[in-house]
């Protein structure tokens, strides 16, 4: 420290960590502040940084003063770290704002807040780990799910978020996308516990990224893509070789709305040629393969028919609705 710095008022640093970053990797402005300081300050006994702390050689007084005291510390242009708790240091901010106010503003340290580490994006996401751990340990109505019962929430979930997303819902969008992030949660904790197949919720993600840099080869290999069709033969291509599958309509569910199984076969079988079939015999039939054939041509055209049907349901509804008025 120069002899300039000793002879200010000093400075007074809050130095904030994240939680979901592992304790001790602080940024080097943080450990550089934290050697150089000539008090360092923890008011919180058991503090995750204090061990890394100790391990560097970097003393630390347990306990914050008063706003009065701290300010008598930086006296000589002295430097006094204080190491902020998960609750920020609210009673040392008010005492030094009530000093300022009290007209010795003029010969207060300079304070400063330094972030020691930083949230990533997707950090919160460990925060929806950790309540997902502690409600499944402790809650009687999600410590008893199975993934089988929780399978009809998952639909009607899905269903939430399309509405959202087709009806321009920019709230409810982020509202029902949290509920679909919780049944993934969910059902990979409930995965965890299980006694011969147990996975959890990093078995997971890994596998989605793994599958993610295999069948973008255009983005993580040599592969060329230069339009969206392109990727979607190489998507199709890459998925079939890892699936082994003979047809390109194996894996197609059955289970799923008719519309959109009409719209996922069709789409699968561009490129082959293969006429859609003749109606059967019977009122039911031949709806069914006019229903099909619409399908096929909305596909053709670049169009969800699922989508565009529910659309047209709900012109349909509100023009119901308006006339029982």
């Amino acid at each position: 420290m120069t002899e300039t710095d000793r002879t200010g008022q000093g400075r007074i640093v809050l130095l904030t960590t994240t939680h979901r970053v592992a304790p001790g990797l602080l940024s080097w402005a943080a450990w550089r502040t934290l050697r150089d300081a000539d008090l360092v300050l923890c008011r919180d006994a058991a503090h995750p940084q204090l061990p890394y702390l100790a391990d560097a050689g970097v003393a630390v007084e347990h306990g914050v003063p008063g706003a009065a005291e701290v300010v008598a510390a930086c006296a000589g242009g002295r430097t006094v770290v204080v190491l902020a708790g998960a609750e920020g240091e609210r009673a040392l901010t008010d005492g030094l704002a009530a000093l300022a106010g009290s007209g010795r503003a003029g010969g207060l340290p300079d304070l400063e807040l330094l972030p020691g580490s930083y949230d990533l994006p997707g950090a919160r996401l460990l925060d929806l780990v950790e309540v997902m751990d502690r409600i499944r340990a402790v809650c009687p109505w999600a410590s008893e799910r199975t993934s089988t019962e929780l399978a009809k929430y998952g639909v009607e979930e899905m269903y939430e978020l399309v509405e959202a997303v087709e009806t321009g819902d920019r709230a409810g969008v982020r509202e029902e996308l949290g509920d679909v992030l919780l049944q993934v949660v969910f059902h990979a904790r409930i995965a965890q516990d299980d006694p011969d197949e147990p996975f959890g919720i990093d078995d997971v993600a890994a596998g989605i990224v793994d599958k993610l840099v295999r069948r973008h080869p255009h983005v993580f290999g040599d592969e060329t893509a230069e339009t969206a069709a392109d990727v979607k033969a190489l998507w199709l291509r890459t998925k079939a070789a890892e699936k082994g599958r003979a047809s390109v309509t194996d894996g197609v569910p059955l289970g799923q709305p008719a519309l959109a199984l009409a719209a996922q076969l069709s789409g699968r079988a561009e490129g082959i040629a293969v006429p859609l079939p003749q109606a059967a015999p019977g009122a039911e039939g031949a709806f069914g393969y006019r229903l099909l054939a619409l399908a096929a041509e909305a596909g053709a055209a670049g169009v969800d028919p699922e989508t565009a049907l529910r659309a047209a349901a709900r012109t349909y509804r509100d023009a119901i609705r308006a006339a029982e008025r």
